[in-house]
C-alpha cells in the first residue's frame, strides 16, 4: 500500500527506536508508556516495522490503545528482524533511504526512544532536514534513565562551540515521561489537517 492509499485521516508520530529491547525492562515500559499515549490521544503511530524489542513494544501498545500503525521496513531487514504484520499498514522499501524519506513523509511530527546507529541516524538527519528548512515538525527524545543526557551535552558543547546556533540547538526538545513527549509536539498535532 502507497502513503497516497492510506485511509489515515488523523495526525501521525513517527517513533524512531531500537529493534532490541535493550538491558533491564525500562525502555520497553516506556516504549509500551508511549504507544498507549499515543492511542490514547487519537494519534496514529509511523515506526520501523519490527515485532522486536523497543519496536515492538510501541506498536503492541499503540495497536491495543487504538491507534492507526504504519510500520515501514527495508526488505533486508526482514531476513533477520521479525516484521510485524497484524499493523493496519506495512510497507516493504528497498532501502534505507526509502525507509526514512517515507517515515518523514507520513509522520507530522518524531519522537525518538533509545536506540542504537539506526535511531541516532534518523534523529540526525530529522534535524538536518529541520535546520535546512525542509520541515518544521517537531522533534523530540524521550530521555529514558537519562539515555541521552550525554547527547544534550554534546549538543550544548556544539553550541559553545560554535557549530550549532541557538535556533538550531532549539530545534530537539526533551522530555521524560511519554506524556511529556507528546506534549511537546502538541501544537502541531492540533493543527487542521489539510483537505
Amino acid at each position: 500500500m502507497t502513503s497516497e492509499e492510506s485511509t489515515m485521516s488523523e495526525r501521525r508520530i513517527a517513533v524512531f527506536c531500537g529493534a532490541n529491547p535493550g538491558r533491564g525492562t525500562a525502555y520497553v515500559e516506556q516504549a509500551r508508556l508511549l504507544g498507549t499515549e499515543i492511542g490514547r490521544r487519537g494519534l496514529g503511530l509511523v515506526y520501523g516495522g519490527s515485532a522486536a524489542g523497543v519496536m515492538g513494544a510501541v506498536a503492541d501498545a499503540a495497536l491495543a490503545a487504538g491507534a492507526h500503525v504504519t510500520g515501514i521496513i527495508p526488505e533486508h531487514l526482514t531476513r533477520h528482524d521479525p516484521l510485524k504484520t497484524d499493523v493496519d499498514e506495512v510497507h516493504v522499501v528497498d532501502t534505507m533511504h526509502e525507509r526514512k524519506s517515507l517515515m518523514y513523509e507520513l509522520a507530522d511530527a518524531f519522537i525518538a526512544l533509545p536506540g542504537g546507529f539506526g535511531t541516532f541516524d534518523e534523529l540526525f538527519e530529522t534535524l538536518t532536514w529541520a535546520k535546512l528548512g525542509l520541515h518544521a515538525k517537531p522533534v523530540v527524545l524521550l530521555d529514558v534513565h537519562g539515555y541521552y543526557r550525554p547527547l544534550g551535552a554534546l549538543l550544548d558543547r556544539s553550541l559553545a562551540e560554535g557549530f550549532v546556533s541557538g535556533r538550531d540547538r532549539g530545534l530537539v526538545r526533551l522530555a521524560t515521561t511519554a506524556v511529556e513527549a507528546v506534549d511537546a509536539c502538541a501544537p502541531v498535532l492540533a493543527e487542521p489537517l489539510a483537505s
